[in-house]
């Protein structure tokens, strides 16, 4: 890998500034892509310009103005023997205005628009025209860039790399044969300089041959660096786990429900895992109420039955609440013991917590991340349980799979349903298990969408549901991801209700509140002592109440799809029939109004996680920034689904007949990428 201070020609500014976007080496800058590309091959007459079309001009300046009324602009008259066009400036230096003089020859490029005296152009690239001057003989590429970085100084950059000539392929031909796609070389000079008869829609919308074939090297060496992770994982040791015979089927027994066969298979799946002599790396995911603790706590007892530990681990206290409540319920009759373990615990309950995990007393500890704090110390911990696993960064799940000794198994639930593509892409060193149908006691919860406008019918319907015997949610909206605005708009909420509803019990619960306070509001809550409960999204996972038939979610339209199918899931778990209102604010863009359709007409949790990663793409969707997973910079799930599913099935055989070339592909690709940090 050629590091761009060894090449000459690059000055250390412009590799300092070439770091700014992730470029340290040759490999990098050939697959730093455009963006977009503008075509300066061709000069059209000012009379040929047509409305919207961006094109490039050539003439005199006949006239220049600066003027100051109604705001400061500069204003330019171009002609050629065809006729005359307005070019605009709003923003200019003084040598703007001296390299725009009266008699100067340009050449101009931009959108033609409309303006108050005919066809003008807002601030076109100019250039200044000699004798010598000649068209461009590729189209012009348009390149991501930072401050201090010019697109010229990125175009020499690039051609200074193309010029090493640092093109050839990674992989033997086969990979490529039955897939039509062009050889790297190829790709790279086509994309940085495409013809001038280059077709701009397939360039732009990136499914040229070219632009295939790089989607597809990218996606092989997300694929490749993933299965070598999953291969070296399971030549590590971890404890062989026989199944249970004795607590998960008592357990099973006990429950006032049967599985669902999608439940049996899953849990069959994961008891196999546990057997196994190397780490188990589970993705367990279903839909809202699908029954996936129940089965987490199958795969417990299977661990805790043959002397080992399991740590159960959630993103909130609340969460970690209700599971400690229902493993409780649960494992009681088992005689089974419990630790619980949160970051907000009294000294006296942190260390008897503590002494029973280090002791090997406490079986099974349920916690939020206070359990992989370095005082937590277990005896014998033979698997850990992540629920919400995104929610976690790498190196706190790193840090809770370092204590045990030898590597725990690692269960991860995901109530989030997770898109098929973006399973294989960003899971595919783990396995995979999915619920996919619900119990036969669910009912679908009816899903409405009204004006804010219509706010004293909505309050008359919760008013009506309580005085009835039901309870409501009141969930208040995230404003511009601030916590303490948040925090705010619920305290005046409730506030509010408890004027308009002097005969109802109302709660408030947060996320800034003592676990003491949340603990007392969301158990009055259960308990049916509290009717209407004012919330912030912290009740969007985990909180199970079903006496609650009414949901009213306050402006709608700034929440995430998965987000509003999470919250809405906490209705319709008892056999009341229930409904979800979405308040939305009038004057909605059309990415709200797409959102509000489909959670509107869907009620199927990969339908809409499928919808929300259409809608925001994955980096937003998993939340990478903190799971340590690149995003994809070239290739795109959706339209390339095709690609994945080649790069899938041809990844282990790579692996195995053609280690070396493997790593050299990785070597091209990771650098560019970023280093796959899975865990």
């Amino acid at each position: 890998m050629t590091n761009l201070a060894d090449i000459k020609g690059f000055s250390k500014p412009l590799i300092t500034n070439l770091h700014k976007l992730g470029i340290s080496t040759i490999q990098d800058l050939l697959l730093h892509l455009p963006l977009r590309y503008i075509d300066e091959t061709r000069i059209t007459a000012i009379r040929d310009l047509r409305l919207g079309d961006a094109a490039q001009m050539e003439g005199e300046i006949v006239h220049a103005e600066v003027s100051y009324k109604p705001r400061k602009a500069l204003h330019v008259r171009l002609e050629d023997a065809s006729g005359q066009i307005n070019l605009r400036f709003l923003h200019f230096y003084p040598s703007q205005v001296a390299a725009l003089a009266v008699g100067k020859y340009i050449r101009a490029y931009g959108e033609v628009r409309h303006g108050f005296f005919g066809y003008e152009m807002v601030h076109p690239q100019c250039k200044s025209v000699g004798s010598q001057t000649i068209v461009a003989e590729t189209l012009t590429p348009v390149y991501p860039t930072t401050s201090g970085l010019t697109q010229a100084n990125i175009r020499k950059a690039i051609a200074l790399a193309i010029g090493q000539n640092d093109l050839a392929e990674t992989l033997p031909a086969c990979v490529y044969k039955n897939l039509n796609l062009p050889n790297f070389s190829t790709s790279i000079h086509a994309l940085h300089n495409p013809p001038p008869d280059a077709n701009l829609s397939t360039l732009e919308n990136k499914t040229m041959p070219e632009w295939r074939r790089l989607a597809f090297d990218e996606l092989l060496s997300q694929q490749l660096s993933m299965r070598k992770h999953y291969i070296k994982r399971r030549s590590l040791e971890a404890p062989a786990i026989a199944a249970s015979q004795k607590l998960a089927p008592q357990l099973l027994k006990n429950l006032a429900f049967i599985l669902t066969q999608s439940q049996q298979k899953v849990v069959a799946e994961i008891s196999h895992d546990l057997m196994q002599p190397h780490p188990m790396r589970r993705l367990l995911q279903g839909d809202v109420g699908s029954g996936k603790t129940i089965v987490a706590g199958t795969a417990a007892l299977q661990a805790i039955e043959h002397g080992w530990q399991v740590a159960l681990m959630a993103p909130t206290e609340i969460l970690a609440e209700q599971h400690y409540k229902k493993f409780s319920q649960w494992l009681a009759p088992l005689d089974i013991n419990i630790a619980w373990l949160t970051g907000s615990q009294s000294k006296i309950e942190r260390e008897a917590a503590l002494e029973g995990i280090a002791s090997g007393r406490a079986q099974l500890a349920i916690g939020t991340h206070a359990l992989f704090q370095e005082s937590v110390q277990f005896s014998k911990l033979g698997l850990a349980i992540i629920d919400e696993q995104h929610r976690f960064g790498v190196q706190q799940r790193l840090a809770l799979r370092k204590k045990g000794e030898p590597e725990p198994h690692q269960l991860m639930m995901s109530a989030t349903p997770i898109p098929r593509t973006l399973s294989m892409s960003y899971f595919a060193d783990l396995d995979v298990s999915v619920i996919d149908e619900l119990p036969p006691d669910r009912t679908p919860v009816m899903t409405k969408l009204v004006s804010d406008e219509r706010r004293d019918e909505i309050l008359q319907r919760v008013r009506e549901a309580c005085m009835a015997g039901s309870q409501a949610y009141w969930v208040c909206p995230l404003i511009e991801e601030s916590e303490a605005l948040q925090l705010q708009t619920a305290q005046d909420t409730f506030a509010h209700m408890q004027s308009e509803f002097p005969e109802l019990n109302i709660g408030l619960v947060h996320g800034r509140m003592k676990t003491a306070e949340k603990q007392a509001v969301m158990q009055a809550f259960t308990f049916g002592e509290i009717q209407l409960l004012v919330a912030t999204t912290v009740i969007e996972v985990g909180v199970d109440v079903p006496n609650a038939s009414l949901m009213i979610i306050e402006h709608a339209e700034r929440m995430g799809l998965s987000q509003l199918h999470q919250l809405r899931g906490r209705v319709g778990r008892g056999a009341a029939k229930s409904t979800c209102i979405l308040l939305y604010q009038n004057k909605l863009s059309e990415t709200a109004r797409a959102r509000l359709k489909v959670i509107y007409e869907n009620n199927d949790g990969f339908i809409i996680a499928q919808a929300d990663l259409n809608l925001r793409g994955p980096g937003e969707y998993l939340g990478t920034r903190q799971s340590g997973v690149p995003m994809l910079k070239i290739a795109d799930l959706e339209r390339d689904a095709d690609l994945l599913e080649s790069a899938k099935s041809m990844a282990d055989k790579l692996i195995k007949e053609y280690p070396q070339a493997v790593e050299a592909h990785l070597e091209r690709w990771m650098s560019h990428a970023g280093e796959l940090v899975k865990v």
